[in-house]
């Protein structure tokens, strides 16, 4: 009989033992260190190629794959000729959520989800910014909110307009406070964005989708203007709550209809 032990290994539990780390890896994680203490910031210079192969006692192969591996994960960025060398790159929050969008390429979440994290984490968001916006960022929210405040002439503007809906809540995650509660609500955003059912959903026409994301957005819009945590946090609530039921619907409806047209 094979042991829980032996068992949790054969699925490739977390106590299964751990590869040894390759040189390049460990060389990385000294540069981003090197980075850190020195607070460098996008466009520094890093030490050119031979002083870092003396720093870290190194072939020049393996720093070199260790300053590509950088530049792959946008760490960095590196210029040949007259004045080139590494540098520190300035990290685009777009870019890393396409890169974890890739870990769910093969594990596509579903709308429900997405917005079981949305119900959560969007509320907080909007508590976070009370207090804390200025004229211009209302103007932001308003500007965002004028693009769907009237009926779509034809569906290219309709399905911008839904864009346009989460561009409102995309605005308040750049203006969080909080760095990883923006990026995630961001990136939970950038999902429904990027998700086919969703694409499919709001490509149709759905007068009764922008009128509930207007209204709501409007009310939020108050409360943050009054500076109202309580109102703001009930309000989101609620607005993902019901977009949640809409979106899910109109998913059902979707399933009912490719359905219909199999059984053809």
């Amino acid at each position: 009989m094979t042991s829980d032990k032996n068992d949790g290994l054969e699925r490739g539990s977390l106590s299964a033992p751990r590869k040894p780390r390759k040189r390049t890896d460990e060389i990385c994680d000294r540069i981003k260190d090197w980075i850190v203490e020195r607070d460098m910031q996008p466009g520094d210079r890093l030490p050119q190629e031979p002083d870092l192969i003396r720093e870290f006692e190194a072939s020049k192969g393996t720093v070199r794959e260790s300053l590509k591996s950088l530049e792959t994960q946008g760490l960095i960025k590196t210029r040949t000729g007259p004045g080139g060398g590494a540098f520190v790159a300035d990290i685009d929050g777009g870019r890393a959520m396409e890169l974890l969008a890739n870990f769910f390429f093969f594990r596509q979440p579903t709308i429900s989800d997405i917005y079981q994290l949305r119900r959560r984490l969007e509320p907080d968001l909007a508590v976070s910014v009370i207090g804390l916006l200025k004229d211009e960022d209302f103007k932001r929210l308003e500007d965002t909110l004028r693009l769907y405040d009237h009926p779509p002439e034809n569906r290219g503007e309709e399905y911008e307009q839904r864009l346009a809906e989460l561009d409102f809540h995309t605005v308040l995650a750049e203006l969080c406070p909080n760095p990883l509660l923006g990026f995630f609500c961001g990136f939970l955003q950038n999902l429904l964005r990027n998700q086919t059912v969703c694409q499919h959903i709001y490509e149709k026409p759905n007068p009764e989708l922008r009128q509930h994301a207007l209204h709501y957005q409007l009310r939020l819009l108050q409360a943050l203007k009054a500076g109202n945590a309580e109102a703001a946090r009930e309000i989101m609530f609620e607005h993902m709550c019901a977009a949640q039921a809409y979106m899910e619907s109109c998913e059902a409806e979707m399933k009912r209809g490719f359905l219909r047209v199999g059984d053809k």
